[in-house]
Order: C-alpha cells, then sequence, then structure tokens
C-alpha cells in the first residue's frame, strides 16, 4: 500500500464521529496517518469509523470525552500518547449549534456554546502543544466557521461570537508555539451538508434551506465533508510549514463575502 504526506504520523481528530470530523479522520487514514477519533457519545459510529480507517492499513483507535472537560481532554492525549508515543497532528472540530436570538438564549445555552466550540479548542490546544513541544513539531488545524467574521445571522449569536473566539485563538497560539516547531491554522467553512447543519429541519425544509444557500456562493453549490477534509490535509502537513496563524475561509465564494 502506498502511502503519500502522513506516513507514521499521529493525529487526534475531535468530534470525528460525523460529518466534517469523520471525512477528515478517513481523508488522514487514507494517506498513511494513525487516526484517534474523538467523540463524546455515539460510541457505535465512532467504531464504526475506526474500523473504516484501518482498511487504510493504518492504526485507529476511538476515546470517548467531552472536549469542554480537563480530565477528558487530559485522558485523550494521554491515551494517544501511550498507544503512539506521540501526537503529531491536532484537528479540533467538536462543535455544537444554537440556534436561538439574543431575547431565547439562555445560560445554559449560551455557557454549552462557548465551552464546546472555544474552551474545547483552548483545552485540547493546551494539552496536545504539551506533548508537541517534546518533539518541537505539531500541527493544530481549528475549524472555526465564516460566522466567526462578523457576519449577523439571527440566531447566530453564540454560535458565531465561540466561532469568532476560535479565529483569534489560533492567532494567539500560533504566535506563542512557533518557537517550538508547531503550526497552528483555522479553517472558517461556509455552509456545508452535514447532520449538524441539517439539525432538526424536514427533509423538504432543509432542501430549500440547501437551494437558498447555494444562491448566496458564486460556486453555485453547498460542500459536502469531504470539501473541508481536503484543507485540513494541507494545513496538517509540512506542505504548510511555513504557515501559521492563519485563517482560510471556504466558504464556496459567499457573495457578501467577496
Amino acid at each position: 500500500m502506498v502511502f503519500v504526506r502522513f506516513q507514521g504520523r499521529v493525529a487526534v481528530v475531535t468530534g470525528a464521529s460525523r460529518g466534517i470530523g469523520r471525512a477528515t479522520a478517513l481523508a488522514l487514514a487514507k494517506e498513511g496517518c494513525n487516526v484517534v477519533i474523538g467523540y463524546e457519545k455515539n460510541r457505535e459510529k465512532a467504531e464504526e469509523i475506526v474500523q473504516a480507517a484501518k482498511v487504510s492499513g493504518v492504526k485507529a483507535i476511538e476515546v470517548a470525552g467531552d472536549v469542554s472537560v480537563r480530565d477528558d481532554v487530559e485522558r485523550l492525549f494521554k491515551t494517544t500518547f501511550q498507544e503512539f508515543g506521540k501526537v503529531d497532528i491536532l484537528v479540533n472540530n467538536a462543535g455544537v449549534d444554537c440556534n436561538a436570538g439574543l431575547l431565547e438564549t439562555t445560560d445554559q445555552m449560551w455557557c454549552r456554546t462557548l465551552d464546546v466550540n472555544l474552551k474545547g479548542v483552548f483545552l485540547c490546544t493546551q494539552v496536545a502543544a504539551r506533548y508537541m513541544i517534546q518533539s518541537r513539531y505539531g500541527k493544530v488545524v481549528n475549524i472555526s466557521s465564516n460566522s466567526g467574521f462578523g457576519i449577523a445571522l439571527w440566531g447566530d449569536m453564540a454560535y458565531a461570537a465561540s466561532k469568532a473566539g476560535v479565529i483569534q485563538l489560533t492567532k494567539t497560539a500560533a504566535f506563542e508555539l512557533g518557537e517550538y516547531g508547531i503550526n497552528v491554522n483555522c479553517i472558517a467553512p461556509g455552509s456545508v451538508d452535514t447532520e449538524m447543519l441539517k439539525g432538526n429541519m424536514a427533509d423538504q425544509e432543509y432542501a430549500h434551506f440547501l437551494d437558498a444557500r447555494k444562491k448566496i456562493t458564486s460556486l453555485g453549490f453547498i460542500a459536502n465533508p469531504d470539501d473541508i477534509a481536503n484543507v485540513v490535509l494541507f494545513f496538517a502537513s509540512d506542505e504548510s510549514r511555513f504557515v501559521t496563524g492563519k485563517t482560510l475561509l471556504v466558504d464556496g465564494g459567499r457573495r457578501d463575502f467577496l
């Protein structure tokens, strides 16, 4: 079996039981990367992805935990280090949505969104960096959103605030970790056809929603998870060795952003 960019590397992907995380973990595995599938609840799906990754001839394990809980994060990376002896790549993908306006957002909704989407990135980056510093090598790829660039949408406040925080966290972490050979970059997707985007919408409602989103992209279509995973691979590879602290919009050329 021929491996390309990631032979012998070890990647931790959070929120990897579905969507962008799943696509990223499998894309890394296909190019020779050993993968750790971080997930919170759906063990069955996580185990399916582990088996799918192993088809590529790499090692893969799943580790359950909540990225907003320090003990869970510590256990995630301790398990990774015990299994593989190092951590080369971290993809901070785990996230939750919060579809509520200013007046409807409760303290619990606000805190949960910020805890997972922002605190989770902080905790995982901090703990992973301690392992990466030992080998003076590391690639951290954060998944933000084009919502983090200041576009105002109803019901997007907590989510947008958390994703804007991820963008700034990326810059600061890159500045601090560069001397240790660690690159930290960020991807800000537009609409991606995932379970999270669909939420509780019925099939017909979701189809109309996707049609509306297509019309505001220059390319005229909605991304699938593989489209984002392909960009993750660039930032996770040595091809991006002179890129750090940057956020790349991957949104099909959203018209109001051009």
